[in-house]
């Protein structure tokens, strides 16, 4: 099974505003960039997007290990909670529904299709790919930006 590193990070510029993820794929030496953005969006959502979009890139079955600064977004797998909400419906431990729903099923959905561990990164330190992430991410704010002018 082939082995792909991905890094990724989202960005959002006022929090919720404009939104920008980016993503990195390392296979065999060899680097995939990937970035969006969206007008309207969270932080959360775009730190999400990065991983998704990530995923689905890969052509076929990959053990994947996803770097990322985001607590947000890699708790629930290495915690457990994710569990938790699908045998509660979806609901958190306070018994509120999960925020952003949609695309926490859009990335199960991805994981399920590869055996994906997490590690979590320290953001904006010395990760060379984070902070490579984190510039691509807003420089997609930036775009969205200058495409208002």
């Amino acid at each position: 099974m082939k082995h792909v590193d991905i890094y990724t990070d989202g960005a959002c510029s006022n929090n919720p505003g404009k939104g920008g993820w980016a993503a990195i794929l390392i296979y065999n030496g060899k680097e995939k960039v990937i970035s969006g953005g969206y007008p309207e969006t969270t932080n959360n959502r775009m730190e999400l997007f990065a991983i998704i979009n990530a995923l689905m890139q890969l052509k076929e079955p990959c053990e994947v290990t996803i770097y990322s600064d985001s607590a947000y977004s890699l708790d629930p797998f290495l915690k457990g909670w994710i569990n938790g909400w699908i045998e509660k419906n979806w609901k958190t431990a306070g018994k509120e529904p999960v925020k952003n729903v949609d695309l926490w099923k859009a990335l199960l959905l991805e994981t399920q299709k590869h055996v994906v561990s997490f590690v979590k990164v320290k953001g904006h330190a010395d990760n060379a790919y984070n902070n490579r992430c984190d510039e691509l991410a807003k420089h997609e704010i930036t775009l969205l930006d200058k495409s208002n002018d």
